[in-house]
């Protein structure tokens, strides 16, 4: 029997406290913490840990094939969630490309995943800073083959089956040249003669006996990923306001804006403040040890996914956004200083016509 992962990845919260979330809910959780392969000696792991949830749900039909009834729930301290649903299938790669074809054509597990989710942060209202909406989302889907022929190794097995392997990573992508097939299997990593790990865009084919742990890294690619396209988002809405701040000060000799620059100022430093913050936090929350297996598939996910480019673009941005709060705080001043000025002139005035008036 072979096994589909589908993956939702929301933006919830600005933040979430996992520990007093942990607390909230009792039982049923779990921090993650991954095991290792061919070493005893930690590499690669979450900083702080996630909080995972497993959760009895109803099962999803999606025309002849249901989910599992139980679903994970992963919380980040950043902000984001994902939910992951497995769905049985029948072992055979047409049988996969079929599955895979319906999946992405149904819309029901999105909602129900977003209903979920709601659900759960209701809950936990206490432990959530600042919620989101949950529009803002990425899904994945993860394919998995626990099983091979016997007497073949898991390379010769994809070389053999690359064009069904490649129809399954994109369903309905149509026929596929011998280019397009090649760019979707490309991505490709063993650390055995039995398992492999192809990643895509938008999916990736795991044949492994044991792919929890493949899965989990896959699973936080995408999380930075989503954590990384609402950090772009939103310091697009701060560069716009930004902007917005520092043209409302043309013509400031005629609308007196000086009492409006230190606020303008501040809000400015906030923006760059948070993002830069967020960076960080996303960006540093994998803590990673080495060139073992799981990090190599971490890294290779990260360049699949065009994660080093992205980041380059938000800190491009949020270079700007601190150049636009210096030009504000050197204008600030300017205008503290020529008030100044204004205030001893008129002060200097005021002696002499009182000078003259006694």
């Amino acid at each position: 029997m072979s096994e589909i992962h589908q993956i939702f990845v929301f933006e919830v919260a600005h933040s979430i406290d996992l520990a007093k979330a942990e607390g909230v809910l009792g039982g049923g959780t779990a921090r993650h913490a991954f095991r290792h392969r061919g070493r005893s000696t930690a590499f690669l792991r979450l900083e702080p840990a996630p909080l995972r949830i497993s959760q009895e749900r109803r099962p999803v039909a999606l025309e002849r094939w249901r989910t599992e009834p139980v679903v994970d729930v992963v919380l980040y301290d950043f902000g984001a969630a994902t939910v992951a649903y497995q769905i049985p299938v029948a072992d055979g790669l047409d049988e996969m490309q079929v599955a895979s074809a319906a999946l992405r054509r149904d819309d029901t597990l999105r909602a129900d995943a977003q209903e979920l989710a709601r659900n759960l942060l209701q809950s936990l209202a206490p432990a959530i800073s600042r919620p989101s909406l949950l529009d803002f989302s990425e899904d994945y889907t993860i394919i998995g083959v626990r099983d091979l022929p016997t007497g073949v190794s898991a390379i010769d097995y994809c070389e053999h089956h690359a064009g069904e392997i490649a129809r399954i990573l994109r369903p309905l992508a149509g026929p596929l040249s011998e280019d397009e097939v090649r760019n979707a299997t490309e991505t490709r990593i063993s650390f055995g003669p039995r398992d492999v790990t192809i990643v895509d865009w938008e999916a990736a084919f795991v044949l492994d006996a044991e792919p929890e742990d493949v899965r989990a890294v896959l699973e936080f690619a995408n999380v930075q990923l989503l954590e990384m396209r609402w950090l772009d988002l939103q310091l697009d809405n701060a560069l716009h306001r930004s902007y917005a701040l520092l043209a409302r000060g043309v013509g400031w000799r005629l609308r007196l804006p000086q009492f409006r620059s230190a606020d303008d100022v501040s809000v400015v430093a906030e923006l760059q403040l948070e993002g830069a913050v967020m960076l960080e936090r996303v960006s540093n929350a994998i803590k990673v040890f080495g060139e073992e297996y799981l990090t190599r598939i971490y890294r290779l996910a990260a360049m699949r996914f065009q994660l080093a480019g992205l980041e380059g673009t938000i800190t491009s941005k949020l270079a700007t956004v601190e150049s636009i709060y210096q030009k504000m705080s050197d204008r600030a001043s300017t205008l503290r200083l020529e008030a100044l000025e204004w205030i001893v002139i008129i002060l200097i005035a005021l002696e002499i016509v009182l000078s003259f008036i006694r």
